[in-house]
């Protein structure tokens, strides 16, 4: 059957942790091509720079083996001499040893020289880009994790800094998003703010436990996980801050699904102490929660003993 105008340019999102479909938005590769350029992998992204310069080449041997005699002392004669012609003239090479010889070979070459040189101004500046396009070094934990603090239920998340290196003026977001019904009886998505104790980190250089009080000004008071799985409710977190090696802006996002939260549980300690002074940070522990219950039976086993 033939295919609806409205669900032409079929296209599938990963949107926060779930798949959507859209139609109708319909995208040539030129376009955008830069955009593509800057998300390629690096084997495809050299790939498709090697069939480009393969097929140019292809393109112009041709145009030169049209012309008469336009490549003097052309080895071998034939299609693959003007081939590697072709590849010395776009390189901007020029050995010396072939060269055109006719107006005819003249013109070709100058429209390719003109191609080649834009093609390696081109390539320079997206390789550039490439490399110089920040990369996040923060790390998030798997799983939020809550319990009660202080006689308060408190939601926590963990982040690190992988480079160990200075972040300056850190800045944290939490946010909650879920459906919610409309005066129409239509679901439709809500994204609602969660405040931190502290949204700000001057120095960020290892890790960062982020704090939102689930108190009666919180959009997660008196929720259940069942509540939540029923709302498809999940928590985005945004940081970012000033790479001060690099002198560039850090941006990093981490999705988190109702499912994925830790009730009555709390992170491990990440710091070892001896002799009172902070001596060892075991990041391997960035991961790792435990029962609330289970470490107050372990005090009170202690304790006993």
């Amino acid at each position: 059957m033939p295919t609806s105008p409205q669900k032409k340019h079929k296209r599938v999102i990963h949107l926060s942790g779930r798949d959507v479909i859209s139609y109708g938005m319909h995208t040539h590769l030129w376009q955008d091509f830069y955009y593509y350029a800057m998300t390629f992998s690096w084997p495809i992204f050299f790939g498709v720079f090697a069939l480009l310069f393969l097929c140019v080449n292809i393109f112009f041997a041709g145009l030169y083996m049209l012309g008469d005699q336009a490549i003097g002392n052309m080895l071998p004669n034939n299609f693959i001499g003007a081939f590697f012609f072709s590849v010395e003239t776009l390189a901007t090479v020029g050995y010396g040893d072939m060269h055109p010889q006719t107006i005819y070979g003249h013109f070709i070459s100058t429209t390719e020289l003109f191609v080649g040189m834009t093609g390696i101004a081109l390539m320079t500046g997206l390789i550039f880009a490439r490399f110089s396009r920040p990369r996040s070094s923060i790390i998030f934990a798997n799983h939020p994790v809550c319990h009660t603090e202080k006689g308060q239920a408190t939601l926590m998340i963990r982040i690190a800094n992988s480079r160990l290196n200075v972040i300056s003026e850190a800045s944290a977001k939490l946010r909650l998003i879920w459906d919610e019904e409309t005066s129409h009886q239509r679901p439709f998505r809500k994204i609602l703010d969660l405040r931190l104790e502290r949204e700000e980190h001057p120095i960020f250089i290892l890790g960062w436990t982020l704090l939102h009080v689930i108190d009666e000004h919180s959009p997660l008071f008196g929720q259940t996980l069942e509540m939540l799985k029923a709302r498809d409710a999940a928590l985005i977190l945004s940081v970012s801050g000033v790479d001060e090696t690099a002198n560039q802006t850090q941006h990093a996002h981490q999705y988190y699904r109702c499912e994925q939260i830790r009730w009555n549980h709390r992170y491990v300690d990440m710091f070892h102490n001896e002799n009172g002074a902070l001596r060892e940070i075991h990041f391997s522990r960035m991961h790792e929660t435990q029962e609330v219950d289970a470490i107050l039976r372990d005090v009170i086993d202690d304790s006993e003993n």
